[in-house]
């Protein structure tokens, strides 16, 4: 019977692994230069999957497997779905763009973003240190080898030079956390190291010890201050394509271990951990605005707003436990799950614009670029113009909603340093949105530098506008989504 129950745990996963396999052999037979083949077995292969994880979610079961290593509950589901989502939407907007700069002579854009897909769902079903560890591994080396895809383009290849050594030492930071946390605790299954915590019985010196190497592991894959030196090279260095692959989904699987790591396994540290939260926070929301300013190349300046961005993600994580009471909690939680969800929505649809724009020799990448583009296409320059208002929290974007739910997480501690915290966040969105309405003055005030039309294939576009349509539909109707984060959290910290 557990037999059974593990690998209904891990279906999904099994069956993006088999595809995956299937869909690298098939590749091999001659094809078009947009793969038609391989790209259609991969959005069949993941709208599967999505609906999977989308039935897991909804049952409300929590399914324990191989021994406890991976668990299946509603958050697990959501997630995954979510990411499934993105990765389908990435490849849906990356595809015309990476045929036109030689980057599918093979399929390796496909196969390998279902890898690293399948890196995310281990890392969100993880319920052991080294399971995480495992996920982790197979994302990370999956987006090395995306980034350095366009073998002929220097920069390409720079960037993943940087982001190898620089993941390399994060997951040594992570890998070393675990490990102090294996001494101390002696098990490397989260709820045993929760147990473990709760009873008091093993050194608290070396628990936060390897804590604070946990949490270095963990801001690194969040991309927040001071490890967030990779992500302004690896944004602007990369493909677009690759850019919006690691700045997407893995969003959402580094959102869920640190739920894993930090709530689950170490929630009687909270008042060690939340502390120091607060410190990364503070720091990214000051140097992703400021640094912002300054950039004219816009996924440079992309890069530092989600700098700023994971900031505000963090801050729903520091607010759960106030003075020893976890009444909060699931509120803060929740808030910080709908806040990573939305701005990966967003991020989706701003990149998509910017490959739309994208031409063969030319990438559309600086701000400069944007000029006019109301008179060249109106629709693409308001879903880019929807974006801009959401990522800077203007009503009745989905963006405003999200800051609005994680600020009233902080304020409704009673906290002081909370709300200090909250106004500081304020005034750092108010620097914020100074760069955010540049790129939308840039586009409906300046005069156009070419007269060329944005041209794209209906689907590309009918998926855009979607994309576009949800960030301000999320945003006058959030009690879904909101619901569903509260559900998934709610359920989590129940088991």
């Amino acid at each position: 019977m557990m037999d059974q129950i593990s690998w209904i745990a891990i279906f999904p996963e099994a069956f993006l692994l088999v595809m995956a396999c299937v869909i690298a052999l098939a590749d091999l037979r001659p094809q078009s230069l947009l793969r038609g083949l391989t790209f259609t077995l991969t959005m069949v292969t993941l709208g599967l999957v999505a609906a999977l994880e989308a039935f897991y979610a909804t049952t409300g079961l929590t399914l324990y497997g191989f021994g406890n290593m991976v668990v299946a509950d509603t958050m697990a589901g959501w997630l995954k779905c979510f990411a499934t989502v993105a990765v389908m939407v990435t490849l849906i907007y990356g595809r015309p763009y990476s045929a036109s700069r030689d980057m599918l002579r093979g399929g390796e854009l496909f196969t390998l973003g279902m890898f690293a897909l399948l890196g995310m769902f281990i890392m969100i079903s993880g319920n052991n240190f080294l399971v995480i560890y495992m996920g982790l591994e197979l994302l990370t080396l999956s987006s090395y080898a995306m980034v350095a895809l366009r073998r002929d383009h220097a920069g390409a290849i720079e960037a993943a030079m940087k982001y190898f050594v620089l993941g390399a030492m994060a997951s040594g930071f992570l890998l070393y956390g675990m490990s102090m946390l294996y001494g101390a605790t002696g098990s490397l299954d989260i709820n045993a190291v929760f147990k473990a915590i709760a009873s008091g019985a093993v050194r608290h010196q070396v628990l936060v010890f390897g804590l604070v190497f946990v949490v270095a592991g963990l801001a690194f894959k969040l991309g927040v201050v001071p490890f967030h030196m990779w992500i302004p090279d690896v944004y602007q260095g990369a493909p677009t394509a690759i850019t919006l692959m690691i700045g997407g989904a893995p969003k959402l699987a580094a959102f869920a271990i640190a739920m894993r790591l930090l709530v689950e396994g170490m929630l009687p540290l909270a008042i060690d951990w939340q502390q120091m939260l607060m410190v990364l926070s503070i720091a990214s929301l000051f140097l992703g605005n400021l640094a912002a300013i300054a950039q004219t190349n816009l996924k440079r300046m992309l890069a530092f707003s989600t700098i700023s961005q994971m900031g505000f993600v963090l801050i729903g994580l520091m607010s759960g436990v106030v003075n020893g009471s976890i009444i909060s909690a699931a509120n803060a939680y929740s808030s910080s799950m709908f806040y990573v969800i939305t701005y990966v929505l967003t991020t989706l649809a701003a990149f998509g614009v910017i490959m739309l724009l994208a031409r063969d020799g030319f990438e559309s990448e600086e701000i400069a670029d944007f000029a006019g583009l109301n008179q060249r296409s109106p629709l693409y320059a308001g879903v880019m113009a929807a974006c801009m208002f959401s990522l800077a929290g203007i009503p009745p974007m989905v963006g405003f909603y999200a800051k609005l739910s994680v600020l009233q997480a902080l304020i409704v501690s009673g906290d002081p340093l909370h709300i200090g915290v909250a106004i500081f966040a304020v005034m750092m969105s108010l620097v914020g949105a100074f760069y955010y309405l540049r790129v939308v003055k840039v586009m409906y005030f300046d005069e156009p530098i070419t007269a060329s039309h944005v041209v794209a294939s209906s689907g590309v576009r009918v998926v855009l506008c979607i994309n576009g349509a949800l960030v301000l539909l999320l945003g006058i109707f959030p009690a879904g989504l909101m619901a569903l984060s509260a559900q998934s959290i709610l359920q989590m910290l129940g088991t």
